[in-house]
């Protein structure tokens, strides 16, 4: 039989080795656990070994989020936990249905990056957090979209995810809470709406389609018409030149025979004048053909024995002094 003193010694014993290991708690690191003595917040644990008083020390127990393995992959699912994970975590709000301006239904899902940054105020504050931080992301959502059309729901991604931030980011304060991004996933409106959208968006390609087609034909037009006009006035400033040049060469060389009748004492006008009319009877001559008897004026007579007298004074050239 054994001794009674012995039993209730090893009774105590196995007693005080329950209580040691109840009473040290490893916490991990970026992880809080919030200490009640009593029913009373009493400290805050951090990362490394603690030693609590047993029976009268207890973990608080927190709603939050935990890593899971679920269908292979790991997600974050509400849990009660004693302790708090200071990381911070992805809240991915379902799929809701919420109205435009315009009165169009649409469904929108997303996510929300937060992070705790006081976990006094994350666990007095609030009964449950992950739940509240959802339902506040929902409604805030709904009323952003209620204010736009859907058009520039479609659009205005980044606008929507910073007003959303903002708000929440504030909303989430007294909470303990730190929301640091927002970000809208999927934005699907009814079948018909996107249908349209569809049309539309054709409607629109085809005609920037034509539009551009018809700028670089006109580009087109307007080049080769600046190309016909360029030349055409080149054609002319060419001709021009040519039309300066001639009367400057045909001026030179009536300068020089008038002067050289000039220095033999010949009328130049009258050179011209007998020039000319030699040069419109030989166009006469040659007209009437072969065969034909031209009558010559009477002035032809004065005109050619002028012409005569004139070849013989250059032919005698100018007098020696």
């Amino acid at each position: 039989m054994e001794d009674p003193g012995q039993i209730i010694t090893l009774t105590l014993v196995v007693l005080a080795l329950v209580m040691l290991a109840r009473g040290v708690k490893v916490v991990k690191q970026a992880e809080i656990v919030m200490v009640e003595r009593l029913g009373k917040f009493h400290r805050t644990l951090t990362p490394g070994i603690n030693v609590l008083w047993p029976i009268f020390d207890q973990a608080r127990q927190v709603a939050w989020l935990t890593p899971a393995r679920v269908g292979g992959r790991t997600v974050n699912l509400m849990r009660m936990a004693d302790r708090i994970d200071m990381r911070e975590v992805v809240l991915d709000f379902p799929q809701q249905r919420v109205i435009t301006r315009d009165n169009v239904v649409i469904e929108i899902n997303g996510l929300l990056f937060a992070q705790i940054t006081d976990p006094m105020r994350a666990t007095y504050e609030v009964s449950n957090l992950p739940n509240a931080i959802e339902k506040l992301a929902q409604t805030t959502l709904r009323n952003i979209i209620g204010d736009i059309d859907l058009d520039r729901a479609l659009s205005s991604r980044d606008e929507i995810n910073g007003k959303m931030r903002e708000v929440l980011d504030d909303a989430t304060d007294k909470w303990g809470v730190k929301v640091n991004r927002v970000e809208l996933q999927d934005i699907n409106p009814p079948p018909e709406i996107q249908l349209a959208m569809e049309k539309q968006m054709k409607a629109e390609r085809t005609r920037r389609a034509t539009v551009l087609e018809a700028e670089g034909d006109k580009a087109s037009n307007v080049l080769r018409a600046e190309g016909v006009r360029d030349a055409a006035v080149a054609e002319a400033e060419g001709e021009r030149r040519r039309l300066i040049l001639k009367a400057e060469g045909e001026a030179g060389a009536i300068e020089k025979v008038s002067q050289a009748l000039a220095s033999a004492g010949t009328d130049p006008a009258q050179y011209l004048i007998a020039m000319e009319y030699l040069k419109m009877m030989r166009e006469v001559a040659t007209s009437s053909g072969e065969g034909h008897t031209v009558f010559l004026p009477y002035e032809s007579a004065s005109v050619l024995g002028a012409l005569g007298s004139l070849k013989e004074l250059m032919a005698a050239g100018p007098k020696s002094s």
